[in-house]
């Protein structure tokens, strides 16, 4: 048996392990090793003009995510109460301002109002009764004086007895106290019928709430009244989202704010219309940040303090007016950058 087909043993006879064979160490060439470093190279200047440009641009800008759309939402109660009778409109309808959107049924109110008026025209014929009645006291009075003025001088000359000058004296001052009287029942009168007229007034008022008019022009949302339905006074029946006035209030790092100036441009992004831009500029600062006005504000004077950034409202009018490609409705998110000077 020759020495190749032999196998080799151990001492204890078990096969010898042979090792593995190294393979030959390739290098790589020239032009490979160059081609790694140009792309590295490449890496590294693109890594830094994108740190230079983002160091350039927040150095002349602020922005944040932290936005979104705002706008009046006028909450439509009922003044009086009663059933609905009629609905006049659906969810999610435009309206102008004055458009009625629920009538109440007015039959109760109608008569409060007929009985107002009854009241006023009673008043102003108790006002005219006692304006004659103090008429004819004044000429009642006036008689009076006459007689008196005549009786004076008769009475100093002895031609008129006493008994006769005392009664027209007494029948003068009568009939001053009733003119009087009757005046003072001339101002009770007047002052009723003004009561009277203020009832009607109030009466009319209480009517009118019976037919609900739209505040302002905007879109008619969350309608929870129908009819048939009965409502009380300061029950919610819509909610009306003024259009198209939106503004965005954005909430800034209070590390953000020391350029930021009212009257600076902002430019807007909406999420959802990807790639259209609006434009605004800053209206005013808050005065406090949003925590402060939270149901539990912090209290930092506690023991167990923590340090947090704080955001800052700012409010951002619109000075472009959205397309109607992309309405804007109240609540959506947006992208705001401040240009700062």
């Amino acid at each position: 048996m020759s020495n190749e087909s032999k196998v080799q043993v151990d001492w204890e006879g078990a096969p010898a392990e042979t090792g593995p064979v190294a393979e030959p160490v390739t290098r790589p060439s020239g032009a490979k090793r160059w081609i790694t470093i140009g792309i590295a190279a490449v890496v590294v200047v693109a890594g830094l003009v994108y740190a230079v440009r983002t160091i350039g641009f927040y150095r002349h800008h602020a922005e944040t995510d932290n936005a979104q759309i705002e706008a009046h939402v006028n909450p439509v109660l009922t003044r009086v109460p009663g059933y609905v009778r009629d609905v006049c409109v659906r969810d999610n309808q435009r309206v102008d301002s004055g458009t009625v959107l629920v009538r109440i049924d007015d039959r109760d109110l109608r008569s409060q109002r007929a009985l107002a008026e009854a009241a006023v025209t009673q008043g102003r014929a108790a006002l005219s009764a006692a304006r004659s009645s103090a008429e004819v006291a004044r000429v009642a009075r006036d008689h009076a004086r006459d007689d008196l003025a005549r009786y004076t001088p008769l009475r100093r000359k002895g031609e008129l007895s006493q008994q006769q000058f005392d009664a027209a004296r007494s029948a003068a001052e009568a009939a001053e106290a009733q003119l009087r009287a009757a005046h003072d029942q001339v101002e009770a009168a007047a002052a009723a019928v003004a009561q009277a007229e203020a009832a009607l007034e109030a009466a009319r008022l209480q009517h009118s709430y019976a037919t609900i008019t739209a505040p302002a022009s905007g879109v008619v949302s969350r309608k929870s009244v129908e009819k048939g339905q009965l409502v009380q006074p300061g029950q919610p029946l819509l909610a009306l989202v003024e259009s198209p006035d939106f503004w965005v209030v954005a909430n800034f790092k209070e590390t953000q704010l020391q350029r930021m100036r009212v009257g600076q441009t902002v430019t807007i992004e909406v999420d959802a219309y990807p790639g259209y831009e609006l434009h605004g500029r800053i209206e005013s600062l808050a005065a406090a940040t949003g925590a402060r006005f939270a149901l539990l504000p912090p209290d930092n004077a506690t023991g167990n303090f923590t340090k947090i950034t704080q955001r800052v409202p700012v409010k951002i009018v619109l000075t472009d007016s959205p397309d109607a490609a992309h309405p804007l409705r109240a609540g959506m998110s947006v992208k705001a950058t401040v240009h700062l000077d």
